[in-house]
C-alpha cells in the first residue's frame, strides 16, 4: 500500500483492518514503539540462522547508513586512475 502510493482512505474495508484513519495510527504506533525494528531484526536473525541471506546482493547507501565522519573525499585531478583519498 505505502509503496504504490494509495491514501489511508482508499484502503478497501474487506482488507478487515478498519478505516483508514485507523490503520494510519497503528502504523504510527507501531513506528514510535520500535515494532518495524524488532521484526527486521527478527527476520534477520532467522535468515542468517538458516543461512538463507545471500550478502553478495547487499547494498548500502548514504540515504541508509550514515557516514559519521563523511568518508573518503574525491581526490585532485592529477590524471591517475585512482579517484578517491
Amino acid at each position: 500500500m505505502l509503496k504504490t502510493g494509495i491514501g489511508w482512505e482508499y484502503l478497501p474495508l474487506e482488507m478487515g483492518c478498519g478505516s483508514g484513519m485507523t490503520c494510519w495510527r497503528r502504523l504510527r504506533d507501531w513506528q514510535r514503539r520500535g515494532i518495524w525494528t524488532k521484526l527486521h531484526r527478527l527476520l534477520l536473525n532467522k535468515l542468517r540462522e538458516a543461512d538463507k541471506i545471500d550478502w553478495s546482493r547487499a547494498v548500502v547507501d548514504s540515504m541508509s547508513v550514515r557516514a559519521v565522519f563523511g568518508g573518503r573525499r574525491p581526490a585532485e585531478s592529477d590524471g591517475s586512475t585512482e579517484k578517491w583519498v
